[in-house]
């Protein structure tokens, strides 16, 4: 979805064509899976970070335009709504280094968004959920003058029928609300790890991948408001899913067609499925046509950008024609520093290197229910969760974190040859934060039961201490 299109408006002869087009880019991607052209090197990693702009009362500021013009940088795009922006950082092997490079590549980005920020009184922050957001500000008004959102919105109502869309989320709390566009995705940032796969390896990755993501998510918490009500420790997950829901399972065309989820299975052969899954199962939302080659896939990676798997396959194409898959984890949420995000990329790094080097795959000894099921289970109930494990074992998933996969990652990192010392200190910072049960939604429950519900004194508490930079396992109350 990092492409711009030329229309808003379709007709029926779009979307067939469109559909032809997809039709042969599957196919003749399925002869590249077939032929191995695509890449067989793997261990590249890189990440986006979807973050707020704020203003003075600690609002969301519709004001990326300005502030994107004054910041001139190629590597902060706006997003769907005009209060945030997307932080895009490169793609490095993960060797050496690696880390503690992205580490500092990511503080330059964000102390030049800070210093670009201040002079209309705007401060750019970090977060899954920002805690002052109003329904209200989910607004077409406030939407980025972009014509992939508009024509976006536009496609999730049509195939709605015009219904709006509806939030129902219980947690601690309950959250019932209904909406009229597609705004309500835009209450939802992320940092979003992407790991480049050799495809003798990529099937394996994949599913380790999203076995890793319960215990992730459970690690990585940051998301418990929503519009005043305390819900799940991970309430991007419910509200990202519910946000962009143009159905659910369709039993007579035999597969899923929610846009954002978990996924319908384990890969088995390749990763192809998955496009193979797009094409049969999901319509097409933003028909828009290229005149490229149909070797530069243009149909098929657009229409892929339109379904949300929480842990999503990417075919890049490369400058001198190359072809590589890469795996993008988005059930990470935005924050709490860069220090923490860093940690969380290692931590996922760490496990689906470990975890896709097991003798024994562990999709064969974990179901692929029991790993969803503990994937929402962490969502809903962060360190707190009791999930699956393999040898039929269930359990608080802090104590899994800390008897075995922290050191599964801490393998994981050395099979990549990443440095000792930055395997230390990033997954360090993971253990602290799981020894001490804060994370990002523990510390903000815990400011609040301090301090009672004020969001703007939270989310000022919250930013002076991510502007210090210490990880948020050190954050007082």
């Amino acid at each position: 979805m990092g492409q711009e299109i030329a229309d808003t408006h379709f007709r029926e002869r779009d979307f067939t064509e469109f559909r032809r087009r997809l039709d042969a880019e599957t196919e003749l991607l399925g002869v590249w899976f077939r032929e191995g052209r695509l890449s067989g090197q793997g261990g590249i990693g890189g990440y986006e970070l979807e973050a707020w702009l704020v203003d003075g009362s600690l609002r969301a500021a519709p004001v990326n335009q300005a502030f994107l013009e004054r910041l001139g940088d190629e590597r902060v795009v706006p997003e769907l709504a005009r209060f945030n922006v997307e932080l895009n950082g490169a793609a490095r092997v993960l060797r050496g280094d690696a880390l503690s490079a992205m580490h500092r590549e990511l503080e330059e980005i964000w102390r030049r968004c800070e210093g670009a920020a201040a002079e209309p009184g705007v401060r750019p922050l970090m977060t899954g959920i920002l805690p002052t957001l109003r329904e209200s500000e989910l607004s077409l008004a406030n939407m980025s003058p972009l014509k992939r959102y508009r024509a976006l919105n536009e496609q999730v109502l049509r195939l709605r029928d015009g219904r709006p869309l509806r939030l129902d989320i219980q947690g601690r709390e309950h959250l019932h609300v209904e909406h009229h566009d597609l705004m309500l995705e835009a209450a939802a940032t992320s940092f979003q790890i992407h790991l480049q796969v050799g495809r003798e390896r990529a099937v394996r990755a994949y599913n380790a991948a999203l076995i890793a993501s319960a215990p992730i998510v459970a690690a990585a918490a940051n998301s418990p408001y929503l519009f005043g009500r305390d819900l799940w420790d991970e309430t991007r997950i419910p509200l990202f899913e519910q946000s962009a829901e143009v159905g659910g399972y369709d039993g007579a065309a035999g597969g899923p067609t929610r846009r954002v989820t978990f996924g319908s299975d384990y890969a088995r052969d390749s990763l192809l499925e998955w496009f193979v899954e797009n094409r049969d199962h999901y319509p097409v939302l933003l028909p828009m046509c290229s005149d490229g080659p149909p070797e530069a896939l243009a149909h098929l990676r657009l229409h892929n950008g339109t379904i949300w798997r929480w842990n999503r396959p990417l075919i890049g194409i490369e400058s001198g024609g190359g072809v590589h898959l890469r795996i993008e984890h988005r059930a990470v949420p935005g924050g709490p520093t860069v220090a923490d995000a860093i940690a969380n990329a290692a931590l996922f790094f760490g496990l689906v290197e470990s975890l896709g080097a097991r003798p024994v795959p562990p999709e064969h000894e974990l179901a692929f229910a029991c790993a969803r099921d503990n994937f929402y289970a962490a969502a809903r109930f962060g360190l707190r969760a009791n999930v699956g494990w393999f040898g039929e074992r269930r359990g608080p998933v802090q104590a899994l974190l800390l008897d075995e996969l922290l050191p599964a990652a801490r393998r994981g990192l050395r099979r990549l040859e990443l440095d000792a010392a930055d395997a230390d200190e990033y997954l360090g910072i993971i253990e602290a934060r799981v020894r001490t049960a804060r994370n990002g939604t523990a510390w903000q429950r815990a400011w609040v039961e301090r301090h009672g519900r004020d969001p703007a004194a939270l989310t000022a508490a919250y930013l002076e201490r991510q502007g210090a930079g210490a990880p948020v396992h050190e954050w007082t109350v």
